[in-house]
């Protein structure tokens, strides 16, 4: 018998299940990594938004005529 069969059946249903950072949270390591991964994407598109709209209000609305800039 091998060392993943032995393993397996010490484990049962746990085999080769990611374990959970602390026993009260309900997620992995893994789920944890892209919840980063994908909050930090649409932070950064959130920022990208902001600055498009920060150039057209400042310098694209005022060059087109469609209202002038006060101060």
């Amino acid at each position: 018998m091998g060392e993943a069969k032995r393993r397996q059946n010490s484990q049962g249903e746990q085999y080769g299940k990611d374990p959970n950072i602390l026993p009260w949270i309900p997620f992995s390591e893994r789920q944890l990594i892209q919840f980063y991964k994908t909050a930090n994407k649409g932070a950064w598109i959130g920022i990208f938004i902001v600055a498009i709209a920060w150039v057209i209000l400042r310098f694209i609305g005022p060059l087109l005529g469609l209202w002038q800039v006060q101060g």
